[in-house]
């Protein structure tokens, strides 16, 4: 049996919606919510890997009834590609109609493959479009969607994730570091606009982390090596380590934070 997760006790019954939680650090904070006895609706394109972490989800039921956790809801998946604002509008007003006001909402989705590793020179018209559409526009509009709910239900918070790429600053992806240097601009902007309605929003900065993709498509020997002279901590960084730090924002537990920014990124950025 692994180590049990902490138990936030406001997160039980609370509604949380995940952009792109069907694999990586979404899958793993699909997860991790759950655990905490949330209803948790993921939203992604990638409809088999969304149902194989919903599988991954209901196997840890019974491990979590024999430490006494809360109950297992099996999580909600919606085929939504972010791209597509008329679509996430539909299934925004759905989420709304069937599931009453959102408490929690991660902004996740992103692009981070090949789309995303584009050098100045080389990014198009149409690349520019499909990263700043990808990694920033859906963030700004999901939060739209979901905030008035969340003011009529007394408050929530919103965790928009974003990327310790412009901060270190990483060449080779101007586009997707611009991206989510805006994240952390519209996080504090929002987070003021907001306040008085008692919905806290923060950003994650994860760093390098192993997830799948990650492992497959980027970390090869001289790029593991790279990150591990660069970080603090001499080891890979697993989905769950951010998916930790994104349940505690989520939780009543981080009641007094808003507008910040937590980098998980195992030591590699040192400036403040």
């Amino acid at each position: 049996m692994s180590a049990a997760p902490a138990i936030y006790p406001s997160l039980n019954g609370k509604t949380v919606v995940i952009s792109g939680g069907a694999e990586g650090i979404g899958a793993a904070t699909v997860e991790r919510f759950a655990l905490q006895g949330s209803k948790v609706i993921l939203l992604d394109i990638a409809q088999e890997a969304a149902q194989s972490t919903i599988n991954k989800v209901m196997e840890l039921t019974k491990e979590a009834e024999a430490r006494g956790g809360p109950s297992i809801h099996p999580p909600i998946f919606y085929h939504c590609d972010v791209l597509d604002l008329f679509r996430l509008q539909v299934i925004s007003a759905k989420i709304l109609d069937l599931h009453g006001p959102v408490h929690v909402l991660v902004n996740n989705a992103a692009a981070t493959g090949s789309s995303a590793r584009l050098t100045t020179p080389q990014v198009t018209f149409k690349d520019w479009d499909f990263n700043v559409n990808t990694n920033l526009r859906h963030v700004f509009f999901l939060s739209q969607a979901f905030i008035p709910g969340m003011k009529q239900s007394g408050g929530g918070s919103i965790i928009n994730l974003g990327s310790i790429s412009w901060r270190i600053p990483a060449a080779g992806q101007p586009v997707y570091a611009a991206c989510k240097a805006a994240i952390m601009g519209l996080t504090r902007v929002h987070s003021k606009e907001f306040g008085p309605d008692n919905i806290r929003i923060n950003s994650v900065m994860p760093g390098a982390i192993a997830t799948e993709r990650q492992i497959r498509d980027v970390l090869t020997p001289e790029y593991r090596a790279e990150v591990f002279q660069n970080q603090s901590l001499k080891r890979d960084l697993a989905p769950e380590e951010v998916a930790k730090v994104i349940v505690f924002l989520g939780s009543d537990e981080a009641s007094g934070i808003t507008g910040s920014s937590y980098v998980v990124d195992g030591g590699w950025v040192s400036d403040p």
